[in-house]
């Protein structure tokens, strides 16, 4: 196995992928990057009008190639998509060079993290909330194959990072 040079955060949305990564990328002088943001960069606009336009099919087939080019990157933190693990070969490819840790929260501590965030095309339904449970349970066996597991449900950011660079720092030695 090569060098664990990357942190790559999986997790659903509102698990704190983005906050905590920033954080982490400052601590560390590492840099950030978005799996969503090199996807919205590729394709020229945001995800929703993706997968409004295109499809879901088109867009994991997309994000597929780029977590494939974001695992060939070195000392980055690389938050991804919340259904990139659909996708096992996302996760070797990306863990193959970093330390892969998914950030947890129960359902009703991410719906009150995204209830008021309109850039969200899964939740774009009449029950957000059973979306989110559903959501939760049908990808649970597959978040379970990441490396690490990390519950951010009610700890501070802070606590979060240092959690999260603790378990780097044990396996990037």
């Amino acid at each position: 196995m090569g060098a664990k040079h990357n942190i790559v955060l999986f997790g659903f949305m509102g698990t704190g992928k983005t906050c905590v990564g920033r954080a982490v990328a400052e601590r560390l002088g590492m840099t950030y990057v978005d799996l969503d943001d090199l996807i919205e960069a590729r394709e020229g606009t945001t995800i929703s009008e993706i997968f409004a336009a295109k499809g879901e099919p088109h867009f994991r087939r997309v994000e597929t190639e780029v977590a494939a080019e974001a695992a060939q990157l070195r000392r980055h933190v690389i938050a991804t998509g919340g259904g990139v693990v659909l996708n096992e070969a996302n996760v070797r490819a990306l863990e193959r060079t970093g330390v892969g840790i998914c950030l947890g929260a129960t359902a009703e501590a991410i719906y009150e993290r995204v209830r008021d965030e309109r850039h969200r095309p899964l939740l774009a339904v009449d029950n957000p909330p059973e979306k989110i449970r559903a959501l939760l349970e049908y990808r649970a066996p597959f978040y379970a194959k990441v490396g690490h597991q990390l519950d951010t449900t009610g700890k501070p950011v802070e606590a979060v990072v240092d959690e999260v660079i603790a378990i780097w720092r044990r396996e990037s030695q």
